[in-house]
């Protein structure tokens, strides 16, 4: 599930980059997304799962 969330960030997050698509949302949304990853890499889940 994770997976599939962090590559549609990934994805408008490109998007956004490169055609200014949504600004700044986009950016913090991926910014969110690595940091609940870590958050679970860190507490020793899964992070794909």
């Amino acid at each position: 599930m994770f997976l599939i969330i962090g590559i549609v960030l990934l994805v408008l997050w490109l998007l956004g980059f490169t055609f200014h698509f949504l600004g700044n949302f986009i950016h913090i949304l991926l910014i969110l997304a690595i940091i609940m990853f870590l958050i679970r890499v860190i507490q020793g889940r899964n992070p794909l799962k």
